[in-house]
């Protein structure tokens, strides 16, 4: 049964992937449709982060109230009606529209199973779940690249919606698996701390920052890398520029696959580390001015894998960093600081490579992989003191 489980739990985070690479990879071609500058995409990436966050903050009072299971199909039901959204879109401000189910769904069912898995399965379960996230946004950009070019990339947001209305069904037939943690979750939930109680533990707030550091370079990535193609080298088709969307998404799933497989070895600290130094020089890759596409695609590639241990290390230490009592409020601040990277910064560089040009955009990684190294770095500090004034 507990295999049951968590079989279904690898399964609601493929479907939290799905959604997110298909805007980056179907951009290019939706901008010539709705006649809007490319920066666009950013304001519509804003809304989806914007309403993230908002279901991240209420994530602590909602897994309170409501068993984890309900949450993740509520979660899935509103981004199906996201991608249906999309789908039928006509005009722009119908996109901006149908974003805020579509980031809705994702802030809850994000932050209640990053709670849930941190708090009852190992680092490697952690970065498996992870590494599932990874599956589902790689396999969206190559259902889009075969509806650019087979159909329409309307049809590749129905396609996605397809796939996740199956997801839905299968986590509506598992609810008998959940109920043997029911009792032990309702406990854990009464026990935890609020957020204002939370922000005053030392190292959440530097984790809060580093995670807003680490999305917004993800983020870029997913929205951005097609688009950093079509721009930097125009003689490729549409057809492959949507498919290398793809590439930081199976980066992300190849780096925490292999973390799983380490991580009781290495420990979630160590693979943060070496996942940025591994980071940087995928970034080194793609800011080489070399001619032809392969060595940015490697370089994204790597990129990806560099960051695929982050996210999940950083969650799955949220109960020994801060204890169990604070952990589901820490890991939805951490998730709503995030996210808030993912909403600002991308928008940022779109005005950034409207104006300047897309081939700044290993440079500006670079800066936010720095950052979230150092204030990792500051943040075990800060526990560490902690620990020992406690002590």
């Amino acid at each position: 049964m507990t295999s049951l489980l968590i079989a279904v739990i690898y399964l609601a985070f493929i479907s939290l992937g799905l959604p997110d690479s298909l805007l980056g990879s179907a951009w290019p071609t939706m901008q010539g449709v709705f006649g809007v500058p490319s920066s666009y995409a950013g304001y519509i990436s804003m809304i989806i982060s914007a309403m993230t966050i908002l279901s991240s903050l209420i994530s602590p009072r909602l897994i309170k109230k409501i068993p984890t299971a309900w949450i993740v199909i509520g979660s899935i039901f509103l981004t199906v009606a996201g991608l249906l959204g999309f789908s039928i879109s006509g005009a722009y401000w119908m996109l901006c529209l149908f974003a805020v189910p579509y980031g809705l769904g994702a802030g809850c069912i994000d932050a209640s199973l990053n709670h849930y898995v941190a708090n009852h399965y190992s680092a490697s379960v952690m970065n498996f779940l992870h590494c599932f996230y990874g599956l589902g946004a790689v396999i969206s950009p190559n259902i889009m690249a075969l509806a650019l070019k087979y159909a329409h990339w309307r049809e590749g947001y129905r396609w996605t919606a397809c796939l996740q209305i199956g997801i839905l069904i299968v986590c509506i037939f598992s609810l008998p698996l959940w109920k043997r943690r029911q009792g032990g979750e309702a406990q854990e939930a009464a026990e935890s701390a609020g957020i204002m109680e939370t922000l005053k533990r030392p190292g959440v707030v530097l984790t809060m920052i580093a995670f807003f550091s680490y999305c917004a370079g993800e983020a870029t990535c997913f929205l951005w890398t097609s688009s950093y193609f079509a721009g930097t080298r125009p003689e490729m088709g549409k057809e492959i520029v949507a498919s290398f969307g793809s590439l930081i998404f199976g980066g992300l799933m190849l780096g925490r696959l292999i973390s799983g497989f380490v991580s009781r070895r290495a420990g979630d600290r160590l693979l943060i580390r070496v996942g940025i130094a591994v980071e940087f020089l995928g970034l080194l890759l793609i800011a080489l001015p070399l001619r032809g596409y392969a060595v940015a695609a490697a370089g994204f590639l790597l990129a990806g894998t560099g960051m695929g241990p982050i996210y999940p290390a950083i969650q799955h230490m949220a109960p020994e960093n801060f204890g169990k009592k604070y952990s589901a409020a820490a890991i939805g601040l951490q998730m709503a600081s995030a996210y808030a990277g993912s909403m600002l910064m991308p928008a940022l560089f779109g005005r950034i490579q409207q104006s300047a040009g897309i081939w700044l955009m290993p440079f500006y990684l670079a800066v936010f992989a720095a950052l979230n190294i150092g204030l990792l770095e500051w943040a075990y500090r800060s526990i560490a003191k902690r620990g020992r004034m406690e002590d």
